[in-house]
């Protein structure tokens, strides 16, 4: 037997996860690109320095460690909050976060709105699988739509490369951030782009039928 048309409503569900997951690995990819910059600007210290080692290491794993550690009641959250609700809001909390961190001041800001952006990233990861599963009944469609959105991952890291080409490119002609025309700054602001649509369509974006049985 045929597995059943995709609806225009599953169609979007599909493109929701996956603009999630692409930004997942945006967000995770962004680190190696600006911590070397960002950490020289707010500190002062140089490459090699121990202070400039010191808050590599923590812009590194304090961020990892305070987003799994969210990641790991991932499913509570989603079990308590609905699977539509958890997703939408954790992808606005990566995203504004990943924003914040681009204005940032001081290095310690700059350490926290990078861990709020992970603790978004780890959940809107667990919160987009469960809702995909349950989307679909279908059980080879759930596992195309799994499938097919996660692949989408691997584009974050193309599109978190051409942002940083484009902010280092074309920065000095961009509105002026903290005095200056940093890169990183732009490439961290970058990570705003999808709550953008989110917040147009979360209206019609309907929760699981199996968590509100």
């Amino acid at each position: 037997m045929a597995a059943p048309r995709l609806t225009p409503l599953q169609w979007l569900i599909c493109a929701i996860a996956a603009l999630g997951f692409a930004f997942d690995i945006y967000e995770i990819l962004m680190a190696p690109l600006v911590v070397g910059p960002a950490i020289g600007e707010l500190t002062g210290e140089k490459p090699g320095t121990p202070g400039f080692n010191f808050w590599v290491g923590m812009f590194f794993w304090v961020p990892a460690l305070v987003g799994g550690g969210f990641g790991l009641i991932g499913g509570y959250l989603t079990d308590r909050f609905g699977r539509r609700s958890v997703l939408v809001w954790s992808i606005l909390l990566y995203a504004f976060s990943a924003m914040a961190a681009g204005f940032a001041t001081n290095i310690y800001w700059l350490l926290f709105f990078r861990s709020t952006t992970y603790i978004g990233v780890f959940v809107e990861f667990v919160a987009a699988v469960a809702w995909i599963a349950e989307i679909f009944p279908d059980a080879k469609q759930r596992e195309a739509a799994l499938g097919y959105t996660q692949a989408f991952s691997s584009i974050g890291g193309l599109m978190v490369t051409g942002a940083y080409y484009i902010a280092v490119t074309y920065g000095p002609m961009l509105p002026a951030i903290a005095g200056g025309h940093a890169p990183w700054r732009y490439t961290l602001i970058s990570g705003v782009v999808p709550a953008l649509p989110l917040i147009i369509i979360r209206p019609f974006l309907p929760e699981s039928p199996a968590w509100q049985q």
